[in-house]
Protein backbone atom coordinates (compact mmCIF):
# COMPACT_ATOMS: atom_id res chain seq x y z
CA UNK A 1 0.00 0.00 0.00
CA UNK A 2 1.26 2.95 -0.74
CA UNK A 3 2.10 5.91 2.39
CA UNK A 4 1.23 9.38 1.68
CA UNK A 5 3.68 12.03 0.78
CA UNK A 6 3.55 14.08 3.98
CA UNK A 7 3.73 10.85 6.06
CA UNK A 8 6.98 9.85 4.37
CA UNK A 9 7.89 13.25 5.17
CA UNK A 10 7.02 13.39 9.31
CA UNK A 11 9.04 9.20 8.71
CA UNK A 12 12.06 11.04 7.76
CA UNK A 13 11.69 13.86 10.87
CA UNK A 14 11.62 10.83 13.35
CA UNK A 15 15.57 10.18 13.94
CA UNK A 16 15.53 14.32 15.20
CA UNK A 17 12.49 14.14 17.52
CA UNK A 18 12.46 14.80 21.31
CA UNK A 19 10.15 13.18 23.54
CA UNK A 20 7.09 15.23 23.87
CA UNK A 21 7.53 16.01 20.02
CA UNK A 22 6.90 12.18 19.82
CA UNK A 23 4.23 12.44 22.07
CA UNK A 24 2.63 15.45 19.99
CA UNK A 25 2.83 13.01 16.71
CA UNK A 26 1.30 10.06 18.56
CA UNK A 27 -1.67 12.61 19.90
CA UNK A 28 -2.48 13.94 16.50
CA UNK A 29 -2.13 10.61 14.73
CA UNK A 30 -5.19 9.04 17.08
CA UNK A 31 -7.47 12.34 16.85
CA UNK A 32 -6.83 12.10 12.93
CA UNK A 33 -7.90 8.84 12.77
CA UNK A 34 -11.01 9.60 14.13
CA UNK A 35 -11.81 12.70 13.18
CA UNK A 36 -11.63 13.44 9.62
CA UNK A 37 -10.63 17.08 7.87
CA UNK A 38 -10.09 18.12 11.27
CA UNK A 39 -5.99 17.91 10.68
CA UNK A 40 -5.66 22.25 11.01
CA UNK A 41 -7.82 22.45 14.04
CA UNK A 42 -6.39 19.34 16.06
CA UNK A 43 -2.86 20.83 15.49
CA UNK A 44 -4.38 24.66 16.49
CA UNK A 45 -5.76 22.36 20.00
CA UNK A 46 -2.59 20.64 20.70
CA UNK A 47 -0.82 23.67 20.67
CA UNK A 48 -3.38 25.78 22.18
CA UNK A 49 -3.36 22.92 25.37
CA UNK A 50 0.62 23.32 25.18
CA UNK A 51 0.10 27.16 25.48
CA UNK A 52 -2.73 26.66 28.46
CA UNK A 53 -4.76 29.23 26.67
CA UNK A 54 -8.97 28.43 26.10
CA UNK A 55 -9.93 27.90 22.71
CA UNK A 56 -13.50 28.58 21.03
CA UNK A 57 -15.11 26.46 18.11
CA UNK A 58 -17.75 28.12 16.13
CA UNK A 59 -20.03 25.79 13.96
CA UNK A 60 -23.38 24.05 13.52
CA UNK A 61 -24.80 21.21 15.75
CA UNK A 62 -22.88 17.82 14.73
CA UNK A 63 -19.90 18.90 13.93
CA UNK A 64 -18.16 16.60 16.69
CA UNK A 65 -17.00 19.71 18.40
CA UNK A 66 -17.96 18.16 22.35
CA UNK A 67 -16.84 14.81 21.05
CA UNK A 68 -13.48 15.84 19.89
CA UNK A 69 -12.73 18.17 23.09
CA UNK A 70 -13.36 14.62 25.24
CA UNK A 71 -11.22 12.69 23.15
CA UNK A 72 -8.29 15.39 23.52
CA UNK A 73 -8.59 15.24 27.53
CA UNK A 74 -8.62 11.78 27.54
CA UNK A 75 -5.21 11.77 26.06
CA UNK A 76 -4.11 13.11 29.44
CA UNK A 77 -6.90 11.26 31.29
CA UNK A 78 -10.18 12.25 32.19
CA UNK A 79 -10.23 12.13 36.08
CA UNK A 80 -10.30 15.94 35.94
CA UNK A 81 -12.43 16.78 33.01
CA UNK A 82 -15.67 18.40 33.16
CA UNK A 83 -18.77 19.38 30.84
CA UNK A 84 -21.78 20.99 30.48
CA UNK A 85 -24.25 22.06 28.07
CA UNK A 86 -25.16 26.35 29.19
CA UNK A 87 -28.40 27.25 28.47
CA UNK A 88 -30.50 31.13 29.83
CA UNK A 89 -31.88 28.78 32.73
CA UNK A 90 -28.34 26.80 33.86
CA UNK A 91 -27.52 28.49 37.49
CA UNK A 92 -24.21 28.88 38.78
CA UNK A 93 -24.56 25.85 41.16
CA UNK A 94 -24.49 23.67 37.76
CA UNK A 95 -21.40 24.60 36.87
CA UNK A 96 -19.60 25.91 39.94
CA UNK A 97 -20.75 23.33 42.38
CA UNK A 98 -23.82 23.82 45.11
CA UNK A 99 -23.66 26.02 48.18
CA UNK A 100 -22.12 24.05 51.51
CA UNK A 101 -25.11 24.11 53.43
CA UNK A 102 -22.21 23.69 56.77
CA UNK A 103 -20.21 26.82 55.65
CA UNK A 104 -23.82 28.12 55.33
CA UNK A 105 -24.42 27.42 59.20
CA UNK A 106 -21.92 29.56 59.78
CA UNK A 107 -22.85 32.77 57.97
CA UNK A 108 -19.79 31.61 55.22
CA UNK A 109 -21.14 32.14 51.63
CA UNK A 110 -18.96 28.70 49.71
CA UNK A 111 -19.44 26.89 47.08
CA UNK A 112 -18.38 22.59 47.29
CA UNK A 113 -16.16 22.91 44.08
CA UNK A 114 -14.97 19.31 44.27
CA UNK A 115 -16.01 17.52 40.39
CA UNK A 116 -17.28 20.98 39.12
CA UNK A 117 -15.49 23.70 36.85
CA UNK A 118 -12.99 25.44 39.23
CA UNK A 119 -11.99 21.86 40.51
CA UNK A 120 -11.08 20.71 36.86
CA UNK A 121 -8.19 20.55 34.54
CA UNK A 122 -9.86 20.58 31.34
CA UNK A 123 -13.46 21.52 30.47
CA UNK A 124 -15.93 22.04 27.73
CA UNK A 125 -18.43 23.93 27.91
CA UNK A 126 -21.16 24.04 24.92
CA UNK A 127 -23.38 26.98 23.82
CA UNK A 128 -21.47 29.34 26.27
CA UNK A 129 -22.51 32.44 25.17
CA UNK A 130 -25.73 31.22 26.16
CA UNK A 131 -24.37 31.84 30.24
CA UNK A 132 -26.33 34.08 32.47
CA UNK A 133 -24.66 37.56 33.59
CA UNK A 134 -23.84 35.19 37.10
CA UNK A 135 -22.34 32.59 35.44
CA UNK A 136 -20.56 35.09 33.15
CA UNK A 137 -18.93 37.32 35.89
CA UNK A 138 -17.30 34.00 37.19
CA UNK A 139 -16.13 32.97 34.03
CA UNK A 140 -13.86 35.79 33.51
CA UNK A 141 -11.51 35.53 36.00
CA UNK A 142 -11.19 31.88 35.55
CA UNK A 143 -10.23 31.67 32.23
CA UNK A 144 -8.03 34.72 32.03
CA UNK A 145 -6.50 34.75 35.74
CA UNK A 146 -6.60 31.03 36.03
CA UNK A 147 -9.16 32.40 39.80
CA UNK A 148 -12.21 31.31 40.94
CA UNK A 149 -13.82 34.16 44.00
CA UNK A 150 -15.66 31.17 45.90
CA UNK A 151 -17.34 33.68 48.19
CA UNK A 152 -14.53 35.69 50.01
CA UNK A 153 -11.93 33.24 49.06
CA UNK A 154 -9.72 34.17 45.94
CA UNK A 155 -8.64 30.06 45.08
CA UNK A 156 -6.47 29.26 42.26
CA UNK A 157 -7.87 27.05 40.07
CA UNK A 158 -6.02 24.27 38.23
CA UNK A 159 -7.56 24.58 34.50
CA UNK A 160 -5.17 23.86 31.88
CA UNK A 161 -7.37 23.81 28.81
CA UNK A 162 -10.91 25.08 28.51
CA UNK A 163 -12.24 24.57 25.28
CA UNK A 164 -15.95 25.98 24.74
CA UNK A 165 -18.59 25.48 21.49
CA UNK A 166 -21.36 27.59 20.28
CA UNK A 167 -23.63 27.60 17.03
CA UNK A 168 -23.69 31.51 16.47
CA UNK A 169 -21.14 34.45 17.70
CA UNK A 170 -21.70 36.73 20.75
CA UNK A 171 -24.18 39.42 20.35
CA UNK A 172 -23.60 43.12 21.11
CA UNK A 173 -23.15 42.86 25.08
CA UNK A 174 -20.74 43.96 26.70
CA UNK A 175 -20.02 40.95 29.00
CA UNK A 176 -20.33 38.62 25.88
CA UNK A 177 -17.45 40.63 24.69
CA UNK A 178 -15.60 40.51 27.13
CA UNK A 179 -16.24 36.43 27.64
CA UNK A 180 -15.01 36.60 23.69
CA UNK A 181 -12.43 38.22 23.89
CA UNK A 182 -10.67 35.70 26.97
CA UNK A 183 -10.64 33.42 23.57
CA UNK A 184 -7.44 33.36 21.89
CA UNK A 185 -7.43 30.26 19.70
CA UNK A 186 -10.76 30.41 17.41
CA UNK A 187 -11.99 28.02 15.09
CA UNK A 188 -15.05 27.59 12.86
CA UNK A 189 -16.04 24.15 11.75
CA UNK A 190 -17.97 22.60 9.27
CA UNK A 191 -19.67 19.75 7.88
CA UNK A 192 -18.05 17.09 5.63
CA UNK A 193 -17.03 18.19 2.64
CA UNK A 194 -15.15 15.30 0.88
CA UNK A 195 -16.49 12.20 -0.49
CA UNK A 196 -13.44 10.11 0.86
CA UNK A 197 -14.77 11.41 4.67
CA UNK A 198 -18.00 9.83 4.12
CA UNK A 199 -16.91 6.90 3.14
CA UNK A 200 -14.54 6.23 5.84
CA UNK A 201 -16.88 7.64 8.59
CA UNK A 202 -18.80 4.48 9.03
CA UNK A 203 -15.35 2.35 10.39
CA UNK A 204 -13.98 4.96 12.39
CA UNK A 205 -12.25 3.96 16.16
CA UNK A 206 -14.58 4.36 19.00
CA UNK A 207 -12.69 2.91 21.99
CA UNK A 208 -10.94 4.87 24.89
CA UNK A 209 -8.33 6.71 23.95
CA UNK A 210 -4.60 5.57 25.44
CA UNK A 211 -2.85 8.40 27.82
CA UNK A 212 0.03 10.18 25.96
CA UNK A 213 0.28 13.10 27.76
CA UNK A 214 0.91 13.71 31.44
CA UNK A 215 0.85 17.12 33.12
CA UNK A 216 4.07 17.73 33.41
CA UNK A 217 4.35 17.75 30.30
CA UNK A 218 2.34 20.79 30.02
CA UNK A 219 4.31 22.12 33.12
CA UNK A 220 7.48 21.58 31.57
CA UNK A 221 6.72 23.08 28.14
CA UNK A 222 4.87 26.54 29.77
CA UNK A 223 8.17 26.60 32.11
CA UNK A 224 10.74 26.35 28.80
CA UNK A 225 8.62 28.47 27.13
CA UNK A 226 9.15 31.43 29.44
CA UNK A 227 12.95 30.89 28.74
CA UNK A 228 12.03 31.60 25.10
CA UNK A 229 13.09 35.18 23.57
CA UNK A 230 10.95 36.49 20.43
CA UNK A 231 14.09 38.63 18.18
CA UNK A 232 13.01 42.67 17.86
CA UNK A 233 12.92 41.51 13.91
CA UNK A 234 9.68 39.57 14.94
CA UNK A 235 8.55 41.72 17.85
CA UNK A 236 8.52 44.40 14.36
CA UNK A 237 6.84 41.75 12.40
CA UNK A 238 4.20 41.64 14.63
CA UNK A 239 3.72 45.62 14.81
CA UNK A 240 3.40 45.35 10.92
CA UNK A 241 0.41 42.94 11.05
CA UNK A 242 -1.28 45.34 13.65
CA UNK A 243 -0.55 47.63 11.41
CA UNK A 244 -2.01 46.79 8.47
CA UNK A 245 -5.29 45.51 10.82
CA UNK A 246 -5.77 48.64 12.21
CA UNK A 247 -5.32 49.90 8.27
CA UNK A 248 -8.84 48.04 7.23
CA UNK A 249 -10.42 48.94 10.73
CA UNK A 250 -9.11 45.72 12.92
CA UNK A 251 -8.75 46.13 16.46
CA UNK A 252 -7.30 43.90 18.96
CA UNK A 253 -6.86 44.74 22.84
CA UNK A 254 -3.13 44.56 24.03
CA UNK A 255 -3.94 41.24 25.89
CA UNK A 256 -4.41 38.97 22.88
CA UNK A 257 -1.51 40.64 21.17
CA UNK A 258 0.77 39.81 24.04
CA UNK A 259 -1.00 36.35 24.02
CA UNK A 260 -0.16 36.11 20.70
CA UNK A 261 3.54 36.27 21.72
CA UNK A 262 3.26 33.81 24.40
CA UNK A 263 1.86 31.01 22.04
CA UNK A 264 4.99 31.97 19.70
CA UNK A 265 7.01 31.00 22.85
CA UNK A 266 4.79 27.98 23.43
CA UNK A 267 5.55 26.84 20.08
CA UNK A 268 9.61 27.42 19.97
CA UNK A 269 9.64 25.67 23.42
CA UNK A 270 8.11 22.88 21.74
CA UNK A 271 10.95 22.38 19.03
CA UNK A 272 13.39 22.56 21.09
CA UNK A 273 14.47 26.46 19.98
CA UNK A 274 15.48 29.08 22.74
CA UNK A 275 14.20 32.27 20.57
CA UNK A 276 11.49 32.11 18.36
CA UNK A 277 10.92 32.31 14.52
CA UNK A 278 9.58 33.08 11.60
CA UNK A 279 7.99 29.24 12.17
CA UNK A 280 6.40 29.72 14.93
CA UNK A 281 4.09 31.83 13.62
CA UNK A 282 1.77 30.16 11.34
CA UNK A 283 -1.59 29.78 13.55
CA UNK A 284 -1.11 33.22 13.99
CA UNK A 285 -4.28 34.13 11.71
CA UNK A 286 -6.68 31.89 14.03
CA UNK A 287 -5.91 34.11 16.81
CA UNK A 288 -6.88 37.33 15.03
CA UNK A 289 -10.48 37.28 13.61
CA UNK A 290 -13.41 38.45 15.50
CA UNK A 291 -16.13 37.02 12.71
CA UNK A 292 -14.98 33.95 10.50
CA UNK A 293 -15.63 35.67 7.65
CA UNK A 294 -12.91 38.02 8.56
CA UNK A 295 -10.36 34.83 8.55
CA UNK A 296 -9.42 35.13 4.86
CA UNK A 297 -8.16 38.37 5.41
CA UNK A 298 -6.46 37.91 8.70
CA UNK A 299 -4.64 35.02 6.65
CA UNK A 300 -3.71 37.56 3.38
CA UNK A 301 -2.37 39.98 6.03
CA UNK A 302 -0.45 37.46 7.61
CA UNK A 303 1.12 35.78 4.74
CA UNK A 304 2.17 39.14 2.92
CA UNK A 305 3.80 39.74 5.86
CA UNK A 306 5.66 36.26 6.95
CA UNK A 307 6.76 35.72 2.97
CA UNK A 308 8.80 38.84 3.36
CA UNK A 309 9.90 38.15 6.65
CA UNK A 310 10.81 34.38 5.03
CA UNK A 311 12.92 36.76 2.49
CA UNK A 312 14.65 38.41 5.05
CA UNK A 313 15.41 35.71 6.67
CA UNK A 314 16.87 33.78 3.58
CA UNK A 315 18.93 36.74 2.66
CA UNK A 316 22.69 34.72 3.35
CA UNK A 317 21.73 31.79 0.62
CA UNK A 318 19.32 33.75 -1.56
CA UNK A 319 19.96 37.78 -1.22
CA UNK A 320 17.32 38.47 -3.08
CA UNK A 321 17.33 42.40 -2.58
CA UNK A 322 20.35 42.81 -2.95
CA UNK A 323 20.58 40.88 -6.33
CA UNK A 324 17.46 42.89 -7.59
CA UNK A 325 19.44 46.00 -6.33
CA UNK A 326 22.31 45.48 -8.83
CA UNK A 327 20.08 44.26 -11.63
CA UNK A 328 18.00 47.79 -11.58
CA UNK A 329 21.54 49.72 -11.06
CA UNK A 330 22.56 48.26 -14.55
CA UNK A 331 19.49 47.92 -16.18
CA UNK A 332 19.55 51.64 -15.67
CA UNK A 333 22.58 52.71 -17.42
CA UNK A 334 21.71 49.64 -20.13
CA UNK A 335 20.58 52.08 -23.04
CA UNK A 336 23.49 54.61 -22.15
CA UNK A 337 26.08 51.98 -22.01
CA UNK A 338 24.57 50.24 -25.30
CA UNK A 339 25.18 53.81 -27.26
CA UNK A 340 28.60 54.19 -26.03
CA UNK A 341 29.44 50.78 -27.51
CA UNK A 342 27.46 51.24 -30.79
CA UNK A 343 29.09 54.60 -31.17
CA UNK A 344 32.65 53.01 -30.47
CA UNK A 345 31.76 50.60 -33.17
CA UNK A 346 30.93 53.04 -35.93
CA UNK A 347 33.87 55.70 -34.91
CA UNK A 348 32.02 58.29 -33.86
CA UNK A 349 34.27 61.39 -32.26
CA UNK A 350 34.02 61.27 -28.57
CA UNK A 351 35.47 63.12 -26.30
CA UNK A 352 38.14 62.23 -23.94
CA UNK A 353 36.73 62.61 -21.09
CA UNK A 354 33.50 60.63 -22.24
CA UNK A 355 35.75 58.12 -23.38
CA UNK A 356 37.62 56.95 -20.69
CA UNK A 357 34.33 57.89 -18.28
CA UNK A 358 32.52 55.08 -20.31
CA UNK A 359 35.53 52.67 -20.65
CA UNK A 360 35.65 52.72 -16.48
CA UNK A 361 31.94 52.22 -16.48
CA UNK A 362 31.61 49.69 -18.74
CA UNK A 363 34.43 47.42 -16.92
CA UNK A 364 32.33 48.00 -13.70
CA UNK A 365 29.32 46.68 -15.06
CA UNK A 366 30.98 44.01 -16.91
CA UNK A 367 32.91 42.44 -14.21
CA UNK A 368 29.79 43.12 -11.56
CA UNK A 369 27.59 41.56 -13.90
CA UNK A 370 29.70 38.66 -14.43
CA UNK A 371 30.53 37.91 -10.90
CA UNK A 372 26.27 38.81 -9.55
CA UNK A 373 25.28 36.31 -12.49
CA UNK A 374 27.52 33.70 -11.45
CA UNK A 375 27.24 33.58 -7.81
CA UNK A 376 23.03 33.88 -8.32
CA UNK A 377 23.01 30.84 -10.69
CA UNK A 378 25.19 29.06 -8.16
CA UNK A 379 23.00 29.66 -5.89
CA UNK A 380 19.96 28.78 -8.11
CA UNK A 381 20.97 24.98 -8.27
CA UNK A 382 21.96 24.60 -4.28
CA UNK A 383 18.34 25.89 -4.03
CA UNK A 384 17.29 23.66 -6.14
CA UNK A 385 19.02 20.49 -4.49
CA UNK A 386 17.46 21.30 -1.62
CA UNK A 387 13.48 21.70 -2.82
CA UNK A 388 13.84 17.78 -3.23
CA UNK A 389 13.73 17.44 0.71
CA UNK A 390 11.77 20.54 1.82
CA UNK A 391 9.08 19.01 3.40
CA UNK A 392 11.15 17.47 5.77
CA UNK A 393 12.79 20.79 6.14
CA UNK A 394 9.65 22.67 6.63
CA UNK A 395 8.35 19.81 9.69
CA UNK A 396 12.18 19.80 11.18
CA UNK A 397 11.27 23.95 11.74
CA UNK A 398 7.50 23.29 12.83
CA UNK A 399 6.05 19.53 12.85
CA UNK A 400 2.33 21.32 13.75
CA UNK A 401 2.28 22.28 10.30
CA UNK A 402 -0.36 20.24 8.28
CA UNK A 403 -0.36 21.74 4.72
CA UNK A 404 3.25 21.21 4.37
CA UNK A 405 2.74 21.84 0.71
CA UNK A 406 1.55 25.31 1.06
CA UNK A 407 5.58 26.40 2.31
CA UNK A 408 7.60 24.30 0.00
CA UNK A 409 5.75 26.30 -2.39
CA UNK A 410 6.90 29.95 -0.87
CA UNK A 411 10.49 28.33 -1.42
CA UNK A 412 9.80 27.43 -5.18
CA UNK A 413 8.11 30.98 -5.48
CA UNK A 414 11.20 32.81 -3.99
CA UNK A 415 13.67 30.32 -6.57
CA UNK A 416 11.48 31.61 -9.20
CA UNK A 417 11.64 35.41 -8.13
CA UNK A 418 15.81 35.14 -8.42
CA UNK A 419 15.39 33.28 -11.56
CA UNK A 420 13.83 36.20 -13.17
CA UNK A 421 16.78 38.48 -11.67
CA UNK A 422 18.86 36.06 -13.51
CA UNK A 423 17.05 36.34 -16.34
CA UNK A 424 17.32 40.28 -15.92
CA UNK A 425 21.16 39.89 -15.81
CA UNK A 426 21.92 37.83 -18.60
CA UNK A 427 19.41 40.40 -21.25
CA UNK A 428 21.54 43.22 -19.62
CA UNK A 429 24.70 41.71 -20.41
CA UNK A 430 23.66 40.42 -23.85
CA UNK A 431 22.39 43.77 -24.83
CA UNK A 432 25.65 46.30 -23.78
CA UNK A 433 28.25 43.12 -24.81
CA UNK A 434 26.47 40.96 -27.40
CA UNK A 435 27.16 37.69 -26.33
CA UNK A 436 26.11 35.35 -23.00
CA UNK A 437 27.84 35.46 -19.45
CA UNK A 438 30.50 32.84 -19.58
CA UNK A 439 29.65 30.47 -16.75
CA UNK A 440 25.90 31.50 -15.94
CA UNK A 441 24.26 29.10 -17.80
CA UNK A 442 21.07 27.68 -15.83
CA UNK A 443 18.17 25.83 -17.16
CA UNK A 444 15.30 28.09 -16.96
CA UNK A 445 12.57 24.69 -17.91
CA UNK A 446 13.37 22.91 -14.02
Amino acid sequence: MMMRKDAKVRQTTMNTTTPIQRKMDQAIELLERRFLERSELIRLLMLGMMSGENALLIGPPGTAKSQLARSVAQLFGSEHWFEYLLTRFTTPDEIFGPVSLQQLKLDHYVRKTEGYLPNAQFAFLDEIFKANSAILNALLSILNERLYFNGREREEVPLQFLMAASNELPEDDEQLSALYDRFLFRYEVHYLQQASSYERMFSLPSGPLPVVFSLYDMKDIQAAAKQVTIPEALIYFLYRIKQDMEAKDYVLSDRRWSKIAGVWRTSAALHGREQVTIWDTVFTPHMLWDLPEDLPVMRELFEQQFTQMLKTELENELPLQRLQQTADKWKEKESELHAFQFKKEVGAKLGKEAVERNGQLLEACRAELEETAKDLRNRLIQWEKREHDLGAYVLEKNRLIHNVEKYTVKYSYLRIEGERILQQLQKTYRTIFDKDIAGAEYDFTL
